[in-house]
């Protein structure tokens, strides 16, 4: 069957090469420069049981589109060395490996790409065949582009000159393990003055800005540069918007969609004339290209052991970010509950973005790498005490950013406690009722407290105000969240868990 697709797929390709090649000798027709975008796409095999994504049908789709138009552009909105449970073992070699098979061409950093270690990273980028991009990414000491890296490229099709511009998000700093030789710049002012410079001097006929930013700060961008196209990531949604006459668009996380935009440009005047737009359903219905065969190949061992079984579940696990980022889940209870259980806390308090496999999980076998998945970062859980309003003040803190067009990663899932909330109050006052083991909070009284040390000795998602309180016990030593949460699976009657919403965290407005 696979092989009559193909060759039906390949007829269509050829048929659609022709019509392309009979309009571009039109010289009425307008020259077309085509890109194809995805993002936030964490690992080179399907997702969703097999049934979404997939680098080896992205490389399909690719030679589709090549096959329509050569004047083609690929491009990734930054999120895919970090993480993942490959990443783990490879320190994202994997996914450099997977995009150099399928052709990418520019990619942004992403936030989770400086989760590894600098060193790490740029060896990464020396092993891309493709360009990374970040103007905004810059050497704390000296204010030079990291790892020389571009501000810009420019491409040239038929005596068009397209400019693509890459831009990461400013909260960078809160929400990876970015070591302090690096710092971000305030992409506003960067895109201006870059833009400004590739229209007046460069004198480009379109310029296409690939983000990693918050939909809202996408928006902003398109209103401090004239961008005629944002091509963004970070979500993990599938949103299309625009802004001071700008279109934005991003793709859902790991490649369960490919965005297709054709830029439409006259071929007297090179002015853009028109964009049209195409979202494409990554599914089990488009072949695997087989030249990606070798790279799933070089992984196999340890795609293998992830396989083994550990446990069950008995109930459908919500572990989408967005879920994880914006309400309780019953899989986050579930982890808040492993996390206190670990270390004998009051209260376990998990960040929602270190939440990662953005999946739900029908009821039946949990492998090590569902496991993994969820929770990749290998966190250590550490224990504090904290007295009852420095409780309040993190809790604000930690639904801070609810009412605003994203997801925010801080957003929490906990245990041993809960709490109510109204969005549309003033940030800091927003938290109208907090209980501990069921009984209201007291703020001049002491809790204990299980969370990941990325929050407690690096501030991480803003929570500095950790800093303040008492370590019980620290990180070294300390038992690993996903070692945590697999054990609380296999000591779960007949290893299968069935965790379901106790109302933990209730939002009123």
């Amino acid at each position: 069957m696979n092989s009559i697709k193909q060759l039906l797929l390949t007829f269509i390709a050829l048929a659609l090469f022709s019509t392309f090649a009979f309009a571009q000798s039109d010289p009425d027709s307008p020259i077309r420069v085509t890109f194809i975008h995805v993002n936030d796409v964490y690992q080179f095999i399907p997702v969703d049981g097999g049934k979404r994504g997939g680098l080896a049908r992205l490389l399909t789709l690719k030679k589709q589109a090549k096959a329509q138009n050569p004047n083609l552009i690929f491009t990734l909105g930054g999120d895919t060395l970090s993480p993942s449970v490959e990443t783990r073992t490879y320190k994202g070699a994997q996914m450099i490996d997977a995009w150099n098979a399928i052709g990418l061409d520019y990619s942004v950093f992403g936030n989770h790409e400086f989760d590894i270690k600098t060193a790490d990273l740029l060896k990464r980028i020396g092993e891309s065949k493709f360009q990374w991009l970040g103007a905004n990414v810059v050497y704390a000491d000296s204010g030079k582009p990291f790892a020389d890296l571009p501000e810009f490229v420019i491409r040239e099709f038929d005596g068009v000159k397209i400019a693509i511009v890459g831009l990461l998000l400013p909260e960078t700093k809160e929400t990876s393990s970015m070591d302090d030789t690096l710092k971000i710049t305030d992409y506003c002012l960067t895109a201006n003055l870059i833009v400004g410079r590739l229209r007046a001097v460069e004198k480009v006929d379109a310029v296409v800005g690939l983000t990693h930013l918050f939909m809202a700060e996408d928006k902003r961008l398109a209103g401090c540069a004239d961008f005629d196209l944002i091509l963004g990531g970070h979500e993990h949604s599938l949103l299309q918007s625009s802004s001071n006459g700008t279109p934005i668009f991003k793709m859902t996380a790991d490649a369960r969609e490919l965005g297709k935009f054709n830029l439409n440009f006259d071929r007297k005047t090179r002015k853009l004339m028109s964009l049209d737009w195409e979202v494409i359903p990554v599914t089990d219905e488009i072949p695997d290209d087989p030249a990606f065969t070798s790279v799933v190949d070089r992984y196999r061992d340890l795609l293998d052991q992830l396989s083994v079984r550990v446990g069950a579940t008995g109930v459908t696990l919500d572990a989408l970010s967005v879920s994880a980022r914006t309400k309780e889940t019953n899989i986050g209870d579930f982890i808040a509950d492993a996390y206190r259980n670990s270390v004998g806390a009051d209260i376990g308090f998990v960040n929602g973005g270190s939440i990662r496999a953005d999946l739900t999980y029908n009821p039946g076998p949990l492998t090590k790498r569902d496991v993994l998945s969820m929770l990749p970062f290998n966190n250590p859980i550490v224990k504090i005490e904290l007295s009852g309003k420095l409780l309040k003040e993190v809790v604000e803190h930690s639904v801070a950013r609810s009412a605003e067009d994203s997801e925010p990663g801080r957003f929490p899932q906990v245990s041993g406690m809960s709490f109510k909330f109204d969005a549309s109050k003033p940030v800091g006052n927003r938290v109208v009722e907090i209980k501990v083991g069921g009984a209201p909070l007291d703020e001049s009284k002491s809790y204990t407290l299980a969370t990941s040390d990325f929050l407690v000795s690096r501030g991480g998602d803003g929570y500095t105000m950790f800093s303040q309180a008492k370590l019980i016990s620290g990180a070294e030593g300390a038992p690993k969240d996903s070692d945590v949460f697999e054990k609380a699976i296999k000591d779960s009657p007949n290893a299968t868990i069935s965790p379901k919403l106790e109302g933990r965290i209730v939002r009123i407005d």
